[in-house]
């Protein structure tokens, strides 16, 4: 089980690069052909983790394995372990905000801090996602950099732009999140294929336009192409939320289905990475949104 989110990872969500769910229920009946006291066989269909040693070898009518839960990922060890990733992230965010003013005098040493922080961050988030194994040194260190840019820019908006916008994106945030989360288990979204496909395509198109768009803000000056202000910045920043949204509902099914199908403990570290990393895109761009509202009033 790896991110869904597409700006960290770059291996999708195919039978053989460790995601459950995405693939054909396995055949009644239970192990493939050959994999009985083999460790080293092939997966059967469906299941990634058949070939784990804590892996149930006999399913039943296609359902997920039942084994003792020993070794195995729990929702306690992903709600523990996303909890840690966003305290961590929450806590250094705050002390940014606290320590580095955003004042006239103060702002651009601030702003350098904050963008060298974001930039080891992507980087720390890079190394993680190229990684087999989560390492949760790696993803608490993201987690306390990341905070790092989120505190300052924050602080930057909150201050200079639209006074009480921070908290507004954070309430904004935990009711994007509230909301997939119920319609996930309503059974209201249905991730299958198609949704994964189309999902994928978009975030890619997005991400495309949004770095054109700077590249042209960089060299060209002013706001680009024009995506992130104005009329067309509205229209991305709500597109922007509703790809966070469908990140959400990914990160959800990757959770479910390795709980499912008994994925190790470790795996929660990469849960909760994935989980962090979507919750972050949606708090990054509620906030830009609510600074483009305000900037036009």
């Amino acid at each position: 089980m790896r991110s869904s989110n597409p700006v960290f990872s770059r291996r999708g969500f195919s039978r053989d690069n460790g995601y459950a769910g995405f693939n054909a229920a396995p055949q009644a009946g239970g192990a493939a052909v050959g994999t009985q006291g083999n460790p080293y066989a092939q997966p059967q269909a469906g299941n990634p983790y058949a070939q784990n040693p804590y892996a149930q070898q006999d399913l039943q009518h296609g359902a997920p394995p039942q084994a003792p839960t020993t070794g195995r990922m729990t929702m306690d060890d992903v709600l523990m372990r996303t909890g840690t990733t966003l305290g961590v992230l929450i806590v250094t965010a705050a002390l940014a905000w606290a320590t580095l003013p955003v004042d006239d005098a103060n702002i651009s040493r601030s702003y350098g801090i904050a963008i060298g922080a974001g930039l080891i961050g992507m980087v720390l988030g890079l190394v993680q996602s190229f990684k087999r194994k989560a390492s949760p040194a790696l993803i608490l260190a993201y987690a306390a950099f990341e905070g790092v840019f989120l505190g300052v820019v924050s602080s930057v908006v909150d201050n200079r732009i639209a006074s009480g916008a921070a908290m507004q994106a954070v309430l904004g945030t935990m009711a994007v999140f509230v909301a997939v989360l119920v319609a996930y288990k309503a059974g209201w979204i249905r991730v299958n294929r198609r949704f994964v496909g189309f999902v994928m395509a978009a975030a890619l198109g997005f991400i495309v336009l949004m770095a054109i768009n700077l590249l042209f803000a960089v060299f060209g000056g002013g706001d680009g192409l024009g995506f992130r202000s104005g009329p067309l910045g509205i229209l991305f920043g709500v597109i922007g939320i509703l790809l966070g949204a469908c990140f959400l509902a990914l990160d959800f099914k990757q959770v479910e289905d390795g709980i499912a199908y008994g994925a190790p403990r470790e795996e929660s570290w990469l849960a909760a990475f994935g989980l962090t990393l979507t919750l972050v895109w949606i708090y990054m761009e509620f906030l830009r949104l609510i600074a483009i509202l305000n900037s036009n009033d």
